[in-house]
């Protein structure tokens, strides 16, 4: 695949993360092109310009637009990390754009705003509710996205939160939307995070905008709730890609003698199973929390059960690329004995990578729609 991206601010080498020796898709899109090729037209940004970033998925605003000092905000630890390689490969300085998390606030108010639709319309009404205080009447604010991404529910939530709006025409399956800020509008309440009381027990779930499932329980981490092993002998305990972790949490109440690490790369859905475990389970006991690339920083032989409920997207793009890095860092990590637990919809087949890697992989419980695997270190 073509990784050279050339539009008028110039010609950049991108790639996207988690990186695969045969990539088949490019670090940006049809949108991303639209937006930079308007800006030239318009001869924007004018020199000096303050500039605001949200959902720029590996990094492609943030290069081209690098001369800026842009701020860049996103829930994404993969996104961060590609944008940093994606400065570099380009002699770019990292410094030359300061990356945020969703649950951080920027600095200051911008003349520029530039905004990719995320898949989850809940963490774009978050982003804009958190965006009031750094917009004026002057802020330009643009919205990219490719049309299948960009329901009507987008420009209405646009209006309401923001102020008028106006639409380019589509361009290779790509949209901009245009909306003048009011700042005299009353804002609502951030209903962000939502709770929940988890089905069975005493314990109040907090989830935050870009949590999967955040008004109930889903009817696949319900099942695998039902199933989960007890293991007296695990001293580490993994929720790998725990969502609000209440994965790791049940883990924890059925193995106390655990340490459980909850892991994610979405900065919104650790921060979420921190509040979970702590509130129900207190201070004391052993727990670690990690924003990352899966389990890229975890050394090996330091788990003895994985529990995983995989993603089968990034943002728009629907793949087994995250799963598969997933698998792949499970066994890398597992202990002698150590066994990796999944489950996934039956049609995903993620049977055939657990016995490439493992050797062999049993099926633990299973119904109309959902498959929970087992794989074993031996």
């Amino acid at each position: 695949m073509d990784n050279f991206l050339t539009v008028p601010q110039g010609g950049f080498k991108l790639n996207r993360l988690p990186l695969r020796a045969r990539e088949l898709l490019r670090a940006w899109d049809a949108a991303d092109e639209y937006l930079l090729n308007y800006l030239a037209e318009n001869g924007q940004p004018p020199a000096g310009a303050r500039i605001l970033m949200l959902n720029d998925t590996f990094g492609a605003l943030a290069v081209a637009l690098s001369r800026f000092r842009p701020q860049a905000i996103s829930d994404s630890y993969l996104s961060q990390q590609a944008t940093r390689m994606n400065l570099a490969g380009n002699g770019l300085a990292e410094e030359s754009v300061g990356l945020l998390n969703s649950l951080e606030a920027p600095d200051g108010v911008f003349d520029l705003v530039l905004i990719k639709v995320p898949k989850t319309l809940a963490l774009l009404e978050d982003q804009l509710i958190r965006l009031q205080p750094h917009l004026t009447s002057s802020t330009q604010v643009i919205v990219g996205g490719m049309v299948k991404a960009l329901p009507a529910s987008v420009w209405k939530m646009l209006e309401r939160l923001v102020g008028p709006t106006t639409t380019s025409l589509a361009h290779k399956k790509a949209r901009l939307i245009f909306t003048a800020p009011d700042p005299g509008r009353a804002m609502p309440a951030n209903p962000y995070p939502v709770r929940y009381r988890l089905e069975g027990t005493d314990y109040l779930i907090t989830n935050h905008a870009n949590v999967f499932s955040r008004d109930s329980l889903d009817i696949g981490t319900r099942f695998f709730l039902q199933h989960l092993p007890v293991r007296p002998e695990a001293r580490d305990i993994v929720d790998l890609g725990c969502g609000n972790g209440v994965v790791g949490l049940m883990a924890a109440v059925r193995n106390p003698q655990a340490t459980v690490h909850f892991v994610d790369e979405s900065f919104m859905a650790v921060a979420s199973a921190r509040e979970n475990f702590r509130r129900a389970l207190g201070p004391e006991r052993q727990a670690v929390f990690h924003v990352g690339d899966g389990l890229t920083d975890f050394e090996p032989d330091s788990a003895d059960l994985i529990l995983c409920n995989p993603p089968f997207h990034q943002q728009h793009t629907v793949g087994d690329q995250i799963a598969s890095s997933m698998f792949k860092h499970a066994r890398r990590i597992l202990r002698r004995g150590g066994e990796l637990w999944v489950i996934g919809n039956r049609h995903l087949d993620y049977h055939v990578a657990l016995k490439r890697l493992f050797g062999a992989c049993s099926v633990v419980a299973a119904n109309s729609k959902f498959v929970i695997l087992r794989a074993c270190v031996s």
